[in-house]
């Protein structure tokens, strides 16, 4: 293991998970809205959202997937060193994480069942940049509409129509990140 695994962790877990699960749960309660996180320093190619999502959300009993660009020696230390999560193949995971590039395509990764929605994967995807325009949202925690920064709609769309199962959805750039849950209707702008 890289002696660099051991640092980029949270310094007080406690409470700085206690504040980043507040942000993560703010960001899927609300879709289309974009919230800080910091805390944490991973290994290139995650940004710092991504980490802190992952020190937060995963543990030893999370089947992760690292995707494409997101599978390096480093990040992989890194996740064995301060979460313990295992690495598996997309149709095992819990969470995935990666580009939309290299978590396409989705159908991949488990929806749920019908007895057990809960038991989908949840992608955290690694975004050059976010912001509050794009496509358009409605549903569950959302006012009227709000509109987020997406690589694609189709998929979204399709993602929607298996409700109440489905994949819900992550997106993290540098230290932002904005949730997309599998209620979330999404149209083109």
């Amino acid at each position: 293991m890289n002696a660099e695994a051991l640092s980029g962790g949270f310094a007080d877990a406690p409470i700085q998970s206690a504040r980043a699960f507040r942000s993560v749960l703010e960001a899927m309660a609300h879709p289309g809205t974009i919230h800080r996180l910091d805390g944490a320093v991973p290994p290139e190619p995650l940004s710092i959202a991504a980490g802190v999502a992952l020190l937060t959300l995963a543990d030893p009993t999370t089947p992760l997937h690292l995707a494409g660009a997101a599978d390096t020696q480093a990040v992989r230390d890194w996740i064995a060193f301060h979460i313990g999560a295992p690495l598996v193949d997309a149709s095992e995971a819990s969470f995935a994480l990666g580009s939309w590039a290299d978590l396409s395509p989705i159908d991949r990764f488990s929806p749920g069942l019908p007895d057990y929605p809960d038991r989908s994967a949840t992608l955290i995807v690694l975004c050059d940049a976010l912001s509050d325009q794009g496509a358009r949202l409605s549903g569950p925690g959302i006012r009227e509409t709000a509109q987020l920064s997406l690589p694609e709609t189709a998929a979204f769309q399709a993602n929607r129509a298996l409700f109440p199962m489905g994949l819900d959805f992550l997106f993290t750039a540098e230290d932002r990140i904005a949730g997309l849950p599998r209620s979330t209707r999404v149209e083109e702008r």
